[in-house]
């Protein structure tokens, strides 16, 4: 590919040709504004409508979009000019004279892009007055709340939801004053194919997009005194949680975190990492009993609720492949409540209060499948995210940085190397083949690093020896990798055994309710490198060494898979491919009445 010359504010650079000149500037380290704008290599996306039009420069004749122009050879681009800060600044007055007033109250408070830009920018009053867009908040999901008012039609979120995940809910619709980012006949999220996987939300710049507040429910279950409250804590949580207090992102606050949950006043803290043990004992007797049968493979991963909520809506026919195993966060409150309640702390089932910290939003409406519990008690009763986390300790004045550093309880917080890394992609297909492979060969695995399926990529895929037969694995994460996957399957053409899908690019690192990243990926590697350096510096490593984990069989479910584990640790999933069908059949009702009006 030929190189560009060309000059930034007074610097050279050389850059491909084809190159935008917002990317150019970024190698001379010029900063230009933008809020359309997005550009993550690591997923394969490019969000460049220039819609906005915050990225104007001088270049040639006049002013133009950054973002959207094409380097060419011997271009002199000048970001600050007059003519361009002015532009600037009215674009941003102007979307602002149409947004909320909210500032201080918003969820997005200190993390929203169009605040910053326009403190950057040095706007202290709107010139412009008029009209205000309106439009009713959506809050019908368990997990995402969507409020049309202060979107500013960036459509990075629709580009999230159509390109990457391909799961096609977002998309721009009327014209002029009235556009807006909406879904099918503008029905309610909770009524369309939505996942919930909280994409959408890591992209959008303001709060238009932001997760359901969970937060006063967990205060209100603190004081109940009559009830037991215990806490879990997903692996992703530790290696980001730091982020919002101004540690490095994959720092390690696992001990500082967990005293920060004790002074907030939970009484037992535990880890959902004692539950990923758990799952992979579940999970690898499975698929080594569908291995000897030959049926039912690949055996896909469950562990992810918006990727189960996706093959639910789109491959209901294949709905035989996924593990009948609960994800952690659904197993570890089965076992608080049917275990640690009854049979160590002589607790009623009844009188336990789980809450979850995940950081996924799709969690949220996890906890609240009507399948996922006993009886009418719920595994899990709250979900909250790494975001929300941080603001609870924000609010109890708790100096997280600086706390003593304390330990899990047990001895549901127990766990091996091998669950820490069901944050990373490919960690759960990992910490899998460990337990797969010792109990197959009945030999010991020396390295226990299947270093084939770690990093970014969307698809990675490697072939094992076990015993002399020959497993093809794969990990996939973002929904539309999983959906190349999943068509495969489906033709008939997919050569693997088991296959991992995580919903969010980069695994549950990059979750929908992590401390926000703003398309840095460099951010999610590394807390995913931050959860490989916990494994290794483990001394267990395999979950079916895990000596809690051993005795929970010993003491209460028997032999794994077998019809305890059975009952409280495996579901089952529906065919949702019709209620997406009856709501467009009502919506298309709803619309033909209104025209014969």
């Amino acid at each position: 590919m030929s190189l560009v010359n060309l000059t930034i504010n007074g610097k050279a650079v050389s850059v491909p040709s084809g190159t935008k000149i917002l990317e150019a500037a970024k190698k001379v380290n010029v900063k230009i504004p933008n809020l359309c704008h997005l550009h993550m290599d690591e997923i394969n996306m490019v969000n460049q409508c220039a819609s906005c039009r915050v990225c104007m420069v001088s270049a040639g004749r006049g002013l133009v979009p950054a973002c959207g122009t094409n380097v060419k050879e011997g271009m002199v681009v000048q970001t600050n000019t007059p003519q361009a800060l002015k532009a600037r600044k009215t674009v941003v007055e102007l979307l602002l004279s149409d947004h909320p007033k909210d500032c201080l109250s918003c969820d997005k408070n200190g993390s929203c892009e169009l605040q910053a830009i326009a403190a950057d920018l040095g706007i202290r009053e709107v010139r412009f007055s008029g009209e205000h867009s309106t439009s009713p908040t959506d809050y019908s999901s368990k997990s995402i709340i969507k409020d049309n008012d202060k979107c500013i039609l960036c459509r990075r979120c629709e580009t999230m939801c159509n390109e990457v995940q391909t799961v096609g809910v977002l998309s721009g619709v009327n014209r002029g004053f009235n556009t807006e980012v909406g879904t099918f006949f503008n029905a309610d999220m909770a009524d369309t194919e939505c996942t919930f996987c909280g994409q959408c939300i890591s992209v959008c710049p303001t709060g238009a997009l932001t997760e359901v507040n969970n937060i006063p429910k967990v205060w209100d279950a603190l004081n109940q005194t009559e009830k037991t409250v215990v806490v879990q804590v997903a692996p992703a949580v530790r290696v980001a949680i730091g982020e919002e207090f101004g540690l490095e992102p994959g720092a390690i606050s696992t001990g500082k975190m967990v005293a920060a949950l004790r002074a907030i006043g939970f009484k037992y803290v535990f880890d959902t990492n004692f539950a990923a043990d758990l799952t992979i004992l579940e999970e690898a007797s499975e698929f080594i009993h569908r291995l000897k049968e030959g049926k039912n493979l690949p055996i896909l991963t469950s562990c992810c609720p918006a990727w189960i909520n996706f093959i639910e809506g789109n491959y209901p026919d294949l709905l035989n492949l996924p593990s009948s195993c609960k994800s952690p966060q659904e197993m570890f409150g089965s076992i608080a409540k049917n275990y640690f309640g009854p049979k160590v702390i002589n607790t009623d089932p009844k009188d336990m209060y789980v809450i979850s910290i995940m950081p996924c939003v799709a969690k949220k409406y996890e906890a609240s499948r009507s399948e996922l519990g006993q009886g009418d008690s719920l595994d899990v009763d709250i979900s909250i995210t790494t975001r929300e986390l941080a603001k609870m300790i924000k609010e109890a004045g708790i100096d997280l940085v600086n706390l003593e550093e304390e330990s899990f309880d047990s001895p549901l917080g127990d766990s091996t190397g091998a669950a820490d890394i069901f944050g990373a992609t490919g960690g759960v297909l990992e910490a899998a083949l460990r337990t797969a492979y010792e109990w197959v060969t009945d030999s010991e695995l020396e390295n226990v690093e299947f270093t084939q399926v770690r990093g970014m990529e969307g698809i990675k895929e490697a072939s094992i020896d076990i015993a002399g037969t020959i497993v093809n694995v794969c990990a996939t994460s973002s929904l539309g990798n999983a959906r190349k996957i999943m068509d495969e399957v489906k033709a008939g053409n997919s050569k693997y055994h088991i296959v991992e899908v995580m919903a969010c690019p980069g695994g549950c690192v990059a979750g929908g309710g992590q401390p926000y990243h703003h398309g840095d990926y460099d951010i999610v590697k590394k807390r995913a490198a931050g959860l490989y350096n916990i494994d290794s510096s483990k001394q267990l490593r395999k979950s079916h060494k895990n000596p809690a984990i051993l005795a929970l069989y010993k003491e209460f479910l028997g032999e794994p898979y077998g019809e305890t584990a059975h009952k409280l640790l495996h579901t089952h999933y529906f065919d949702k491919s019709n209620v997406y069908d009856v709501v467009e059949e009502c919506s298309c009702s709803k619309e033909a009445e209104a025209s014969a009006e």
